[in-house]
């Protein structure tokens, strides 16, 4: 005796649920395997990924094994010679194709599934009615369309006949009997090599079920498969058609039909209609089937995997004999000759409609984010439309039809350049959605409460009065009792308590609701109740707003397609580039790859990784990209602002100068032409007509779209990284602002030519103008850049690439270029003391014409000025730091010479008042002109140094004149203290201090430092070596008083030189020996500091003691050596000089060895001799 089925134990709901998540897993997994592409024996196409290819895949030798298996597929031998090799590698053919394996068998226990619960629908003769019970109905056509899916996919895998097989046999050889699934599994991989005559065979019995199922669709797919001239005026998605009730839920009784995928209708329609085609001539079957056919000719089946499906259904219908389908042959092909020629404009109208409703829906709801509430439907139309839209066009693109058909399709259908506003409109209705959401929550809590709970009570009232039912079964009306009082216990409290909310029970309890009362011979008829069914489907949507908000964003507008037309992806990103005006919508698609994830099933882990790494590796690119642009931009205005400021740099107006005072001037020839008047800094900004775009206005443009783009969202979700496009884009910025702050330098080291740091000073501070106005276009701190960046350049290398930087520059070139012809080319560029910068002279050999290097435009107090601006105290420092280097190379080299001529200087010190014997031993002594050479050029260096000093203490003191004060104040009072030892380290660590801010000094302390470190490297060499060198033997202290004296009694040579002459327009000798003055006193305090007891002073005046006795037997020469030391008196006002530089000499002790008279006429005939040369 046979027991009535009770649809309660089916548990259908329950079912229909795990089967529909359990096949989107199987298609995933599928999906994955025909993407690896192991072995196909036409193609011999092995495994596309290399690290997932098994070792044993490339063997040619199994070549032959393979061809085998497929040849006899599913009946194999496994005792045949032919497969005796796979014996050896059985472990690793187990191991490696399990997953492939078990992937069909789960397939095939998925099939079993579906075909046992259609079964059952069929016979408990449950009702679909898509209006009536959604959930039910949708989910059934669901499970339908993944299952055909799923079979026609499974069969494009081409290598399944192999793999399957050579599993197989290897699962025999290792456990002595082939695999209990195979046999089965055979058997369906042989019935479903043509999936569709399977499955049609299989749906004869369902169709009594699938009909009326898409006979519910004609309710609601013609209405929303409209063109776009039809979309408009019937006023869809517009929330002003009707202004009188913008505040009015929308009056619907299908509501969640409204956002129900066209996609999936239409797969639906052609799938079931492929499978139940003998009801195609029903009038409104036929309509469907013929709209959803014109819509497009590509199908998604999963992904990016798709069918030409007008030619499939042709392959399907000429495949079935006997059945007479000639004539929807015939039809078929009309239909696609027909959506190749119309779909596509009617595609591009209706991307072009949505762009327009969807920023008019953004800006209604960004200005009254309350109208979310009772206009929230409008968003999930407007976003499940758009994602449909934008569906079809990539699948469309990426799968143009073949070239046999006649119809020329035109591009312009397909590539969308304002595609980046849709989809951009599209994120912002989500973000308003996500940022609104108590918004929401507090209207529809209070909706559920108080209207829907009472609509629903009053509705369960009228079941149980009514005549025609008998009573009420316990079931319904426990799930009903159940439904009301859940949702009339809600409360705006719980809102503002911020609890969670949690209805997925109530909507399980409607969906076994549903499929209680939609079987035949059901206690309650949900047909004869329609009222019920279709306010329960209001509720149930109305509960999916309050705690199911997230899950039905991404239901109506997931993107993550994306992620498998990638290559789309990139060219629309380009596109939108290349398009100035949809720049602002250019930050979508770095957040569409925050949807990539969505893509992913828990039956298919071991491809999050990958397609997570993409998304990320995508908005990381995206970014990039836009970063690059915006700085381009910039880099474009500052080369604009730079020109301009360029112009107005005081060297340009020479021109303007002489021809205003020209004009003064009457013209003997007044035939003459005159040339065209140059045009003027400031002409650009005159304007007769301001629709004249200049190239400005347009750069100007691009930045504010670019930085609004930036400036669109603070953080960007993508997998488990959060993208910051403000950061990264200030970290482009300043990398970008680096390498432009070295780049206009424009140093050739080959040439040695370089800019002037008042020019690059000048181009600095208008980019630095610039990228202050960006603060106006992007809420960034512009501040930070530059504290970023420009304390960067004051260092020897950037943090960045570890690049050379402004500092190492100009320090490189001031030292190896400027200074290095200073020394060498004597007599051509001067220190003067008066201009207070290097100076080239016009000699008779070289004219200025012939110098490239105008000295005074590089080494000037202006330039030097600038130069301090630029770099700061810590350039200056390591300019300074590396111009010691060169000194104590200098002095290193001095103190080799003194130990050469270390007798004769030691008798020249104790005989200084033997004249006779210092006239012979000065004849003894060797290397005289090196050992003043050597001291110019440590006097050169000095002076350079000291000219920087000066321009460091300008800047500073205009920068910050009140901690200059301190400073100031603190060397000139140093606290005594008792301990002589503190007191002189106090003393040295102010000395430090003042000279980092650029005060003078009685002695530079980093030629202290510079000296004492090449003390201590040769302390090193003395202790590490057995064979000293002469310069360790010796004491420096005696070396240091060798070498003045050596410096002294070597001055009056410098008397015999033409180019000792002192020119007082420079107040120097032309070739710089005047510079001696500043070597002899800082060499001196420096080496008597660090080597001596600190006697500078008693050192000092012995110098002048032997200078002065030096200079004195000079004017006691006889008529002939007079004419020899012909500037003598040049080099007397030498030892003036060196007093006055002195801190430790005074005129006092000057005029005890050396006659004043001398010196006055010697300043006397100086003057005398300029003023005629002038």
């Amino acid at each position: 005796m046979s027991r009535a089925m009770v649809p309660s134990q089916q548990k259908l709901a329950e079912k229909l649920t795990i089967l529909n998540d359990r096949g989107r897993g199987m298609l995933t997994r599928i999906y994955n395997i025909k993407k690896m592409s192991i072995y196909s024996p036409n193609k011999k196409k092995m495994l596309t990924k290399t690290d997932s290819k098994p070792a044993f895949l490339s063997d040619k030798s199994l070549d032959s094994v393979f061809k085998y298996l497929h040849k006899k597929f599913p009946n194999i031998d496994n005792h045949a010679g032919a497969l005796q090799v796979i014996n050896n590698i059985k472990q690793d053919v187990v191991k490696s194709l399990s997953l492939y394996y078990f992937t069909f068998v789960d397939i095939m226990d998925f099939k079993d599934h579906v075909v046992d619960l259609l079964t059952t629908i069929d016979a408990c003769q449950v009702h679909m009615d898509v209006t009536l019970n959604y959930d039910l109905t949708v989910n059934y056509l669901n499970l339908i369309s993944t299952y055909v899916s799923l079979m026609i996919l499974m069969s494009r895998v081409e290598d399944r006949r192999v793999v399957l097989s050579l599993y197989n046999v290897a699962y025999e050889y290792l456990n002595a009997s082939s695999d209990p699934s195979f046999p089965r599994l055979g058997q369906m991989v042989i019935d479903y090599d043509i999936p569709l005559r399977k499955l049609s065979e299989e749906f004869v019995p369902h169709s009594r079920v699938v009909v009326p199922a898409l006979l519910s669709l004609h309710k609601i797919y013609p209405k929303r498969n409209l063109p776009a001239d039809q979309m408009r005026a019937t006023g869809m998605l517009s929330l002003l058609a009707e202004p009188l009730k913008i505040m009015n839920v929308p009056n619907t009784d299908m509501v969640q039909c409204e956002y129900l995928s066209l996609d999936s209708m239409e797969k639906w329609i052609i799938f079931s209609m492929m499978l139940c085609h003998t009801y195609l001539q029903e009038a409104q079957l036929w309509d469907l089937w013929k709209t959803a056919l014109q819509s497009g000719y590509i199908v998604q089946l999963c992904r990016d995997e798709v069918l030409h499906i007008h030619s499939y259904i042709n392959t399907f219908f000429e495949s079935l004999k006997g059945h007479n389908l000639h004539k929807r042959i015939t039809e078929v092909k009309d239909l696609q000759h027909q959506a190749l020629q119309s779909s596509p404009a009617i595609h591009r109208e209706r991307r072009k409609f949505l762009r327009s409703a969807l920023k008019e829906l953004a800006l209604i709801f960004t200005d009254q984010p309350g109208l979310l509430g009772p206009k929230g439907l409008y968003v999930f139309q407007a976003l499940a439309v758009a994602r449909d839209e934008i569906h079809w066009l990539l699948r469309h693109f990426d799968n143009p039809p073949s070239k046999k058909h006649t119809v020329k399709l035109s591009q312009e259908d397909f590539v969308d350049r304002q595609l980046p506003e849709l989809l951009f409109n599209m994120e912002e209705l989500k973000s308003l959605l996500r940022k609104y959401n108590q918004v929401v929550q507090r209207y529809f809590v209070q909706y559920l409460a108080g209207y829907d709970a009472v609509l629903l009570n009053q509705l369960i009232q009228e079941i149980t009065n009514d005549s025609n039912l008998a009573h009420c079964p316990e079931d319904e009306s426990v799930i009903l009792s159940s439904l009301y009082n859940t949702i009339a216990g809600l409360s705006v409290k719980q809102v503002e308590a911020n609890e969670v909310f949690d209805f997925r029970g109530v909507r399980l309890d409607w969906f076994r609701l549903q499929a209680y009362t939609s079987v035949s011979r059901a206690g309650l008829v949900l047909r004869d109740h329609q009222d019920l069914g279709k306010h329960l489907n209001m509720i149930v949507f109305h509960t999916k707003l309050v705690d199911y908000l997230d899950e039905l964003i991404n239901e109506t507008g997931d993107l993550s397609i994306y992620c498998f037309y990638h290559q789309i992806f990139e060219h629309q990103f380009k596109q939108c580039m290349e398009f100035p005006a949809q720049h602002r919508f250019s930050i979508v698609f770095p957040i569409i790859c925050g949807h990539f994830m969505n893509a992913t099933h828990e039956l298919c882990p071991e491809e999050r990784h990958s397609i997570g790494t993409t998304s990320v590796q995508y908005a990381h690119w995206f970014l990039k990209e836009m970063s690059d642009e915006v700085n381009q931009v910039i880099t474009a205005i500052c080369e604009e602002q730079c020109m301009l400021n360029y112009k107005l740099l005081p060297k340009h107006s020479a021109a303007s100068i002489l021809q205003s005072s020209n004009k003064h001037k009457k013209n003997k020839d007044k035939k003459k032409q005159v040339g065209p008047e140059e045009e003027k800094p400031g002409t650009e900004s005159v304007r007769k007509n301001r629709e004249n775009f200049t190239r400005m206005d347009k750069l100007h443009m691009a930045l504010t779209e670019l930085c609004y783009a930036i400036n669109h969202c603070n953080v960007i979700q993508v997998w488990e990284h959060g993208f910051v496009p403000r950061e990264f884009f200030i970290q482009h910025l300043e990398t970008r602002f680096n390498k432009a702050l070295v780049g206009m330098m424009m140093y050739n080291p080959d040439t040695s030519e370089i800019a002037k740091p008042s020019e690059l000073l000048s181009s600095v501070k208008a980019i630095m103008s610039v990228l202050q106005g960006l603060e106006n276009y992007v809420q960034i701190d512009i501040a930070r850049v530059f504290n970023s960046v420009l304390p960067q350049q004051t260092q020897a290398t950037d943090s960045f690439n570890g690049e050379k930087t402004i500092t190492a520059n100009y320090t490189n070139w001031y030292l190896e270029v400027l200074l290095r012809r200073v020394t060498v080319n004597i007599g051509q560029i001067v220190y003067s003391p008066n201009h207070k910068a290097f100076v080239t002279v016009a000699t008779d050999n070289n004219s200025k014409e012939n110098l490239y290097l105008a000295a005074e435009e590089y080494a000037d107090l202006t330039e030097l000025r600038a130069l301090a601006e630029l770099i700061g105290p810590y350039g200056m420092r390591y300019l300074g730091e590396r111009l010691m280097g060169h000194v104590a190379s200098q002095v290193d080299e001095l103190k080799k010479l003194v130990i050469q001529n270390k007798e004769v200087l030691f008798n020249m010190r104790t005989s200084f008042d033997k004249p006779e014997v210092m006239r012979d031993l000065f004849r003894r002594l060797g290397n005289v002109d090196s050992v003043l050479m050597r001291m110019t050029i440590i006097g050169i260096l000095l002076s350079f140094r000291s000219l920087a000093q000066d321009a460091l203490l300008d800047v500073l003191e205009d920068r910050i004149p009140f901690l200059m004060a301190s400073v100031q104040d603190l060397q000139h009072f140093v606290p005594n203290m008792k301990d002589t030892k503190y007191s002189h380290m106090k003393q040295q660590v102010v000395n430090e201090m003042a000279s980092a801010a650029g005060l003078s000094c009685d002695i530079d302390p980093l030629l202290i430092s510079a000296l004492r470190s090449q003390k201590n490297e040769d302390g090193e060499r003395k202790a590490s070596t057995s064979s000293d060198t002469e310069v360790a033997n010796e004491s420096d202290y005696e070396l240091a008083c060798l070498l003045m004296v050596f410096v002294a009694v070597s001055i009056p040579t410098l008397a015999k030189k033409d180019v000792s002459v002192f020119k007082a327009s420079l107040e120097g000798n032309l070739s710089n020996c005047h510079c001696l003055a500043k070597a002899v006193n800082q060499i001196a305090g420096a080496l008597f500091t660090i080597h001596g007891p600190g006697d500078v002073s008693d050192r000092l005046q012995e110098f002048l003691a032997l200078a002065s006795s030096s200079l004195l037997r000079l004017g006691q020469s006889q008529e002939q050596e007079k004419e020899t030391f012909k500037n003598r008196e040049s080099v007397y006002i030498l030892l003036d000089l060196i007093v006055q530089e002195s801190p430790y000499l005074t005129m006092d002790l000057l005029e005890s060895c050396f006659p004043y008279a001398l010196l006055r006429n010697a300043y006397h005939t100086v003057y005398k001799a300029s003023a005629v040369d002038i």
